[in-house]
C-alpha cells in the first residue's frame, strides 16, 4: 500500500474515493460504537472514523506510530473538518514505544533542552514544524530574490587555511599536519569572485568558536551573504530591505502564523521604508535619552535596547566609526573617521551587516596593519585586487536571527534543527 493523499489534498471534490493515506497517530477517541482516530502528516490532521468491531486493534495501536491506511472520504460533521476518511484497511504499521522522552502534541510541555534531545519527535509539533516549513520558505524568497537581482548563487570553501577576518573566534584544528579553521565568514573569496562574476551569493552555515550562551548566539549559524561589483552600501541597503519585506509578505501568505500575536509581521507596513540612523544621530538620541555613550565606542546592548525602544519595527544604522569595522570596509570620504557601512536591526538584535569595501590594495595593507594583522597573510587576496578589482559592496544576513524574529520566538535555537553553541553538540 503506497500513500496517494496527503492530509491538505483532502477535500470535497473527492468525496466517495478511496484513498491511502499516511502520517503517525496522534489521538484516539473510543466513544463505544465507533472510534475516532486522529492521524497527521506534515501538512495537518486528517479525522478517521473505525468500526471497533472491525478493527478492534485499533486500541492497541500506540499513539504516534506511524501507520499507512486506505479508506473512503465522507463528508464530516465536525465544524473543524469537511471531510474524513472512513477507515476501510490498515496497511504497514510501525510502533512507538512508551514511554516516549517528550509529549509531541504539546500538550504536556517540556524544557527546550529536553525537545532539543528529542528533536526528530519535537518536529511532530505542528507549532514546531510550521517554524521550519517557514524557514524553507524564506529560503525559496530570498534565492527568488536575489536570482531577480542578477545574483549568482555560489558556494565557497568552509575549510580554510587562514582566517577571513582576522584571527579571533576561530575553530582551529589539525589537517593533514597542517592548521585549518572553520570558516566564519565567505569574505574574502565572495570579493574575489565579483572580478569576474559580478554579482555573487551564498546561504550557507559558519562558525565563530564564542563562549557564548545568550538567546541569540550559536557557534554554528547560517548566513545570507551577498556582494555585487559596482554598488555602494546604499545599493545593498535597498536590495536587503526589498528582500526582507518579500519574505515578510510570503511568510503572511502561508497562513502558518497567528498574525495577531505576532506584533513584527502585522504591524510592519510595507509601503513604507525602514528608517535609517546615522551613528551620529544614535548617539545624539542616546545621550538625550540619559544614556551613558561616548562618541566613537560601539553601541552597548543597553543602548541598543533603548533604540529599539525608540524606533519600532526594522531600522538601519548607517556610517559607524571606521575603527569598529573590518579592514575591508571603505572609509566615508566626508569624514573619514566614519565608514560608508550599515546594521540592520530589529530592535536591539543585528540582523544584518554590511556596507561598501575597500578596493585599494595599498589601503587594505594599511588598514590590516592598524588592526594588528600581518598583510602577508592575505598576500593571496590582495593580488586579486592588482587584476582590476572594481568598487563594490556587500552584507551579511544572519538566516536564524531573521527567521527568530519574524516567527516571535524568543531564542534563535528554536528556529535551528540540531543548534550549536558551547554546551550542545548532540545530537
Amino acid at each position: 500500500m503506497k500513500r496517494t493523499h496527503f492530509a491538505k489534498q483532502l477535500n470535497e471534490d473527492i468525496i466517495g474515493q478511496n484513498v491511502n493515506v499516511a502520517g503517525w497517530i496522534e489521538d484516539i477517541r473510543d466513544i463505544g460504537k465507533i472510534i475516532f482516530l486522529v492521524i497527521r502528516d506534515i501538512t495537518g490532521p486528517i479525522q478517521v472514523i473505525v468500526n471497533p468491531k472491525k478493527f478492534p486493534q485499533i486500541n492497541e495501536i500506540p499513539r504516534q506510530s506511524s501507520i499507512i491506511i486506505s479508506g473512503e472520504i465522507q463528508k464530516s460533521k465536525s465544524k473543524e473538518m469537511k471531510v474524513e476518511l472512513r477507515l476501510e484497511e490498515i496497511g504497514e504499521t510501525f510502533y512507538a514505544k512508551h514511554p516516549l522522552p517528550i509529549d509531541p502534541t504539546g500538550r504536556l510541555e517540556s524544557a527546550l533542552d529536553k525537545r532539543l534531545d528529542a528533536r526528530a519527535l519535537d518536529l511532530r509539533n505542528e507549532n514546531v514544524s510550521n517554524l521550519f516549513i517557514i524557514r524553507s520558505i524564506a529560503l525559496e524568497i530570498i534565492r527568488k530574490t536575489l536570482r531577480d537581482e542578477l545574483f549568482i548563487e555560489v558556494n565557497t570553501p568552509k575549510i580554510i587555511g587562514s582566517a577571513s577576518e582576522g584571527g579571533a573566534n576561530l575553530f582551529e584544528f589539525d589537517y593533514f599536519k597542517r592548521k585549518a579553521y572553520l570558516a566564519q565568514s565567505p569574505q574574502l573569496y565572495k570579493e574575489q569572485l565579483i572580478l569576474a562574476m559580478d554579482r555573487v551569493f551564498e546561504i550557507a552555515p559558519y562558525f565563530r568558536a564564542e563562549n557564548s550562551n545568550t538567546v541569540r548566539h550559536l557557534t554554528e549559524f547560517y548566513s545570507v551573504d551577498i556582494e555585487a561589483a559596482f554598488l555602494d552600501y546604499h545599493d545593498i541597503m535597498e536590495i536587503m530591505e526589498r528582500l526582507i519585506k518579500n519574505i515578510i509578505t510570503g511568510i503572511k501568505n502561508t497562513g502558518l502564523l497567528d498574525l495577531k500575536e505576532n506584533d513584527l509581521v502585522q504591524n510592519i507596513l510595507l509601503e513604507n521604508k525602514f528608517e535609517r540612523l546615522t551613528y551620529n544621530n544614535c548617539i545624539e538620541e542616546l545621550k538625550k535619552n540619559d544614556q551613558k555613550v561616548e562618541y566613537g565606542d560601539d553601541l552597548s546592548d543597553l543602548s541598543l535596547r533603548k533604540l529599539g525602544q525608540l524606533h519600532q519595527g526594522f531600522y538601519f544604522i548607517t556610517e559607524w566609526p571606521l575603527k569598529l569595522k573590518p579592514f575591508y570596509i571603505l572609509e566615508n570620504e566626508r569624514d573619514p573617521f566614519l565608514s560608508n557601512s550599515f546594521d540592520l536591526q530589529i530592535g536591539y538584535l543585528e540582523l544584518i551587516s554590511g556596507g561598501s569595501r575597500q578596493h585599494d590594495p595599498d589601503k587594505i595593507r594599511s588598514r590590516l596593519k592598524e588592526q594588528g594583522l600581518n598583510p602577508n597573510n592575505f598576500s593571496q587576496h590582495l593580488r586579486v585586487f592588482d587584476w582590476g578589482m572594481p568598487p563594490h559592496a556587500g552584507c551579511g544576513l544572519g538566516l536564524d536571527r531573521l527567521i527568530m524574529s519574524l516567527t516571535g520566538t524568543l531564542n534563535v535555537r528554536e528556529v535551528v534543527l540540531y543548534p550549536r553553541d558551547p554546551d550542545r553538540i548532540s545530537p
